[in-house]
């Protein structure tokens, strides 16, 4: 798993991104649907745009072959996932007694930023032996 952890890293990665296109949440009251970039009412924004600009720096942390990189990249993949979280708390909580329907796209938004998040607490480093 150690070896193909900056791959499968990227590739959830990129699940991040993707998902986040997808309508996440729907509010019956309001009647709107609510994704990570797309929203049909500007008081939502664009929830994932910043996972986005994480996940980037994650895919250049997992690829490149520098040392530093590799042990900064848990903390940029644990801000990834705390935003994720917290995107995930505030859209499909429960408000003034109106709870939104959620889509499976926000349940796989969660689980693959999570999937980045341990991919870079195994990364494939080769380091020099002293002999």
């Amino acid at each position: 798993m150690m070896r193909y952890s900056h791959y499968i890293g990227v590739l959830a990665g990129c699940v991040v991104i993707a998902s986040a296109f997808f309508s996440w949440v729907y509010i019956p009251a309001l009647d709107v649907k609510v994704s990570g970039i797309y929203g049909e009412l500007p008081k939502f924004g664009k929830p994932a745009l910043m996972n986005i600009y994480v996940t980037v720096i994650n895919f250049l942390f997992f690829l490149l072959p520098y040392v530093w990189m590799k042990r900064f990249n848990p903390f940029v993949g644990a801000v990834n996932f705390a935003w994720a979280l917290r995107n995930f708390l505030l859209l499909s909580i429960c408000r003034e007694n109106i709870c939104p329907e959620k889509y499976p796209a926000i349940y796989v938004y969660i689980i693959a930023s999570f999937i980045v998040l341990l991919m870079t607490l195994f990364p494939s480093m080769k380091l020099k032996q002293n002999q």
